[in-house]
């Protein structure tokens, strides 16, 4: 349901305590810190899924390209992090567009709920949300200033299972999902698919460190870490992680099993910033949702921006991949690209719901 109207006032009545935080970086990275403000015309707000900026993931992701597009254009960012129950998302958002921000993007699919009402309540905002498709559950647009930035994960995700089940040795592999959720399930989904075409004997553990509306999940590299030693301890030689920051915990447990681990979203071979656990991860399913925030930024900037649509980013726009990163996978790439051509010669259709 969506809520009453007013978010104007409670942006106000709570701008006092918001996380926010000017930042533009004179040299964008991906990783933690501030950076010194920009003094242009364009004003962009981006508000963190949850764990904010520093997962070395995600949101890293998004700020990475967010900062890209500040830099090239001149221009500014304002920062929110979500509390840690996300109940004050909606202000956030709110909050941003009452200060003038434009355009104001939405990072993940927590923002469903929300945005269409606070894009109503700043028709003259420009809206993106990450993950957040324009139209609701229910049939109906989230509003004409909105845009959606999807990607095919299972795509990706597919590929990470061919390199996957090509590289193991022991036929045993496994997925560690952050949250139990049809995002997450879409990752798991194609990795399954792209293991089985290349061994359809191959055992592929699954398990997820929260369930369905516990976002917990995706930053508690703690249980990530106990999840993945189960698997290795299990038999598995290869973990791919849809999880977050959580996936650190995961690169952790291959490191001390001796095995290999999948990052995903960034290239966290570059972003991982530990030689021990760089030297654990095999490759990343690379989601860029760099390039989607900044292609979406400087089409604002243009005058471009077709609101009321959805961009999606697949294997045939290089929204999605797989990094080479280490030189771990580079043996295989002609196989990797084989199976990239299949899918998008139409050869090969992905699932994107887990087989049961």
């Amino acid at each position: 349901m969506r809520r009453a109207r007013g978010m104007k006032l409670a942006a106000l009545a709570i701008a006092g305590s918001l996380a926010l935080a000017a930042c533009a970086s004179d040299e964008p990275e991906a990783g933690g810190g501030g950076g010194s403000s920009a003094s242009g015309d364009l004003q962009i707000g981006l508000a963190y899924d949850t764990g904010g900026r520093g997962d070395r993931s995600f949101n890293d992701s998004a700020y990475a390209g967010a900062s890209a597009a500040a830099e090239a254009l001149d221009g500014e960012v304002e920062e929110f992090s979500p509390n840690d129950d996300g109940s004050d998302r909606a202000e956030g958002l709110a909050q941003l567009a009452e200060a003038g921000y434009n355009p104001v993007i939405a990072v993940g699919f927590n923002y469903d709920e929300v945005i269409a009402d606070v894009a109503a309540d700043y028709p003259d905002t420009t809206f993106a949300q990450v993950d957040g498709s324009v139209t609701l559950f229910d049939g109906s647009s989230k509003g004409e200033n909105v845009t959606g930035l999807l990607f095919a994960e299972e795509q990706g995700s597919f590929l990470a299972g061919v390199a996957a089940a090509t590289k193991s040795e022991t036929g045993n592999i496994g997925f560690v999902g952050g949250v139990q959720s049809p995002l997450i399930e879409k990752f798991e989904a194609g990795y399954v698919a792209g293991a089985q075409a290349v061994n359809p004997d191959i055992t592929v553990q699954v398990q997820y460190i929260s369930p369905a509306g516990d976002f917990s999940g995706f930053s508690d590299p703690a249980r990530g870490k106990i999840v993945a030693q189960g698997m290795y301890q299990a038999g598995a030689d290869i973990v791919f992680h849809a999880a977050g920051g959580s996936g650190q915990g995961v690169f952790e447990a291959a490191a001390e099993a001796g095995a290999r681990a999948i990052g995903v979203d960034s290239d966290q071979y570059e972003t991982v910033g530990d030689p021990a656990l760089q030297a654990v991860i095999m490759t990343s399913m690379l989601k860029r949702v760099d390039n989607a925030v900044e292609d979406f930024i400087t089409s604002y900037s243009d005058g471009t921006v077709e609101g009321g649509t959805d961009i999606v980013n697949d294997l045939s726009t290089e929204g999605v991949g797989l990094s080479y990163s280490g030189g771990f996978i580079d043996d295989i790439e002609s196989t990797v690209d084989d199976y990239t051509q299949q899918i998008v010669d139409g050869q090969i259709t992905v699932p994107t719901t887990p087989a049961n």
